[in-house]
């Protein structure tokens, strides 16, 4: 497909989620990718959704990786990430073989869910020990092959604990920089990349790395309270329009 078929109204919708995605991430440091999903999905088909939203997520953790890595605590991380990597092939399977309907619903309802449990105020206060983190890493990386949105049981794992928020975030990026990046070879290997959604991804990505600024800058101007209330409007507003569709 010629790149000037690819300048649609899709696209400008696309630029303006992916914009607001930005800014979550920015803002709240979490929530790009379960924000922007629902939408790709509606717009572009599971399959090209997952390669777009992966691209940008890429984009933004390559901008913020030279500061996190000090920050990170990798024994934890390289368990983590080497056990979301042993459940991606299960979860590129699902995406190959599924309905896309169905998938799309999907993301959804984990979108919901993990709204659901932050608005509840639960957290887990328990250490983070190999037996909880391995299994929770396998669930984390299917989910995260299958529809680009691996991240609430692990962000509801990390933020829960007794870590300081500069430890929680730079293992955040850490690890989905890492799994990103193996992701984005998984897509390529099994000839789920195409084109237009590569092409797509490039044009995109400077939306959610525009967003992320901005959002950053606004942050530190925010209360703990504005900041939770608003990410979670957001993302409870992305995950119905995506069941409600």
């Amino acid at each position: 497909m010629p790149l000037a078929e690819l300048l649609d109204w899709r696209l400008a919708v696309a630029a303006a989620i992916m914009l607001v995605a930005g800014l979550m991430r920015g803002f709240a440091g979490f929530g790009s990718a379960m924000f922007a999903a629902p939408g790709y999905a509606v717009l572009f088909g599971p399959r090209d959704m997952v390669v777009i939203v992966t691209l940008c997520e890429l984009a933004v953790s390559a901008q913020l990786w030279a500061g996190a890595a000090r920050q990170t605590e990798w024994r934890f991380v390289g368990l983590l990430t080497a056990a979301s990597l042993a459940g991606m092939p299960l979860g590129g399977y699902v995406l190959l073989t599924a309905d896309p309907a169905a998938i799309a619903r999907g993301v959804a309802v984990v979108v919901l869910l993990f709204v659901a449990v932050l608005a509840t105020g639960w957290r887990y206060g328990g250490p983070k020990r190999p037996i909880i983190t391995l299994p929770l890493g396998v669930f984390s990386g299917a989910m995260m092959a299958t529809t680009s949105v691996g991240g609430p049981p692990v962000l509801l794992y990390m933020l829960a604990g007794p870590d300081r928020a500069a430890t929680n975030r730079a293992n955040i990026i850490s690890y989905f920089g890492i799994t990103g990046a193996v992701l984005m070879l998984l897509y390529f290997a099994s000839g789920i990349v195409v084109a237009e959604s590569l092409w797509r991804g490039l044009l995109l990505s400077p939306c959610m790395l525009a967003g992320a600024h901005v959002g950053a800058r606004a942050f530190r101007q925010s209360s703990e309270r504005l900041y939770r209330r608003l990410a979670l409007v957001v993302l409870l507003a992305a995950g119905l329009y995506g069941v409600m569709r």
